[in-house]
């Protein structure tokens, strides 16, 4: 498959005898990022041990073309499974954000923030969450300091899940507004819809300046303490959110 930043091989790891996935950056993205910083990204991230992050097994560069390798999950990503079933059990999506949060806890205490947090980045696998492709938003946005990537058509975040100060392009963003797209998640997750739609533009703008429609009003029956928990994540100010992974 491909998206707007790479393209995802299904491979064969001759070595190992198993089934992997190749993610090979687009070329103008690799060369606008730059091997050394986005390998160096990589490879903080391929650090990182926890049963809720798929691990990096593999980076590198080969014929001018960034690559990394991670294990092939043989199962749905969190957007195929929203798209199947719409707004999941509040016990189903407890169970898959808490998985989630561990992962990102796991990361926050070794100075890893994803940037990135929504569906797409999120494996189902044994009925368990893996978040996947920690590492890369980094290098992308450290790219943006020396190349205008919106010129050769490359966006970077997803507008539905940004966080408020990363929709304003703050330079200051640290591990909380990974929280504000947990809550995204979640919100997506109960109520079948993320809280803000439109054109991209208007979803950024909303992102500063909306606040969501309250989760118990689009789904009543969703308990209120989690009701409760989900809008605390999407808090405009990352003072109001919870302050760590750990304590969410």
């Amino acid at each position: 498959g491909h998206g707007g930043m790479a393209t995802v091989h299904l491979a064969h790891d001759v070595k190992h005898g198993r089934t992997v996935a190749i993610k090979v950056l687009r070329p103008e993205l690799a060369q606008a990022v730059g091997s050394e910083r986005f390998l160096r990204e990589i490879n903080i991230a391929a650090q990182l041990q926890s049963p809720h992050v798929l691990p990096l097994l593999e980076s590198g560069e080969a014929d001018g073309l960034l690559f990394y390798v991670m294990p092939y999950v043989q199962g749905d990503s969190l957007r195929g499974l929203i798209a199947k079933r719409g707004a999941l059990a509040p016990s189903e999506a407890m169970r898959l954000l808490r998985d989630i949060v561990d992962g990102l806890a796991h990361a926050h205490r070794h100075g890893v923030v994803h940037r990135d947090i929504k569906p797409d980045n999120v494996m189902i696998a044994e009925r368990h969450a893996l978040v996947v492709d920690f590492g890369v938003a980094k290098a992308l946005r450290d790219a943006t300091a020396h190349h205008d990537l919106t010129s050769i058509g490359i966006s970077l975040g997803t507008p539905s899940y940004m966080a408020p100060e990363q929709a304003a392009a703050d330079p200051n963003i640290d591990h909380r507004a990974d929280i504000y797209s947990v809550g995204v998640v979640a919100y997506e997750m109960l109520a079948g819809k993320t809280p803000f739609s439109g054109t991209p533009q208007a979803v950024l703008t909303a992102q500063i300046t909306s606040t969501p429609e309250p989760l118990l009003q689009v789904k009543p029956d969703v308990p209120p303490a989690v009701a409760q928990l989900v809008m605390k994540c999407l808090e405009k100010n990352p003072a109001l959110r919870f302050q760590t992974a750990d304590e969410l």
